[in-house]
């Protein structure tokens, strides 16, 4: 289970390794040949001598050109400790495969993606014995996925999308879209990436929002990340009467839905909302709300 935005941002990658390819190719323009075969490895790095090291995640990619390596790094902000690791990461993996390393950092922070792209040097001026230059797929160039028939031809690089600007005025649309296309995969592979989403969000408005999206099309709940929102409504319901905790839940889901999606809620509808008393009823409008053009579209076939 994936506990962190730390944890998503890299392990996406294991979940779908063709996507690397893919964003170094259109998102950064590197003319990285196409792989034959990508077969995910031991990231454990570790020496005989007791100092652990460890890549957040290791492929490699078998191509026409040549056997690559691509260690991925999920980096939260800058460390200036990177620059004696990172190196070590690519000469260890080279020394230890014989395949050429190429580093991906990725990050949800423009000035983190900023800091990780300069080149680190070694070596005095004009003669540098090593240079490392990462690869960035940050907020300014991973691209922002709001059209729905876009998410459905690439649902992973939309995931990706969804983890990297997940805030902001723009993430309603991404995340709108993002639930839309999951509908055109399975079942199994989209709670994973739902869980990947879930982790990344730092906004919390913008978190509650992802998870009413998924549990109105009931990917959510189907995901082990599922019971602990589960055990908190329980919770909550024990001290109001479970029923009727969750007969609140899925009120405030229905119009946090609409709300968030930037669509007025006169009154009368507000009120009619609140006033429901029947479980599947708010489950039936929760599943319109993320569709509807406007409220009303609610009720448009009672």
């Amino acid at each position: 289970m994936v506990g962190s935005s730390h944890e998503a941002l890299h392990r996406i990658f294991q979940k779908d390794p063709a996507l690397l390819t893919r964003a170094l190719q259109r998102v950064l323009h590197v003319p990285f040949p196409e792989p034959r075969e990508i077969a995910a490895l031991n990231v454990d790095l570790t020496e005989i001598e007791p100092v652990e090291r460890r890549v957040d995640t290791l492929l490699r990619a078998e191509t026409d050109e040549g056997t690559y390596l691509l260690v991925v790094e999920s980096q939260g902000k800058a460390d200036d400790r990177k620059q004696g690791s990172w190196p070590y990461y690519l000469s260890y993996l080279y020394e230890k495969y014989r395949c050429e390393p190429v580093l991906i950092v990725i990050t949800q922070s423009s000035a983190t993606a900023k800091w990780a792209a300069r080149p680190i040097r070694f070596g005095f001026p004009g003669w540098n014995s090593l240079t490392v230059r990462p690869l960035v797929l940050g907020p300014d160039n991973v691209p922002v996925i709001a059209d729905e028939r876009q998410a459905e031809r690439d649902v992973p690089l939309a995931v990706l999308s969804a983890m990297t600007h997940g805030r902001g005025p723009q993430a309603p649309a991404i995340l709108e879209s993002l639930a839309s296309a999951l509908r055109t995969i399975d079942s199994d592979s989209a709670a994973v990436f739902v869980q990947f989403v879930d982790s990344c969000l730092a906004d919390p408005q913008a978190k509650q929002m992802w998870r009413d999206l998924m549990t109105a099309i009931q990917y959510f709940w189907r995901h082990p990340l599922a019971e602990q929102v589960r055990e908190e409504g329980r919770e909550e319901g024990r001290e109001e009467g479970r029923e009727e905790g969750r007969i609140e839940d899925r009120r405030q889901m229905v119009l946090r839905i609409l709300e968030w999606r930037g669509i007025s809620v006169p009154d009368g509808i507000r009120q009619r909302v609140d006033s429901c008393t029947d479980l599947d009823q708010l489950e039936v409008w929760a599943q319109r709300a993320v569709r509807a053009a406007d409220a009303a579209e609610l009720f448009a076939t009672e």
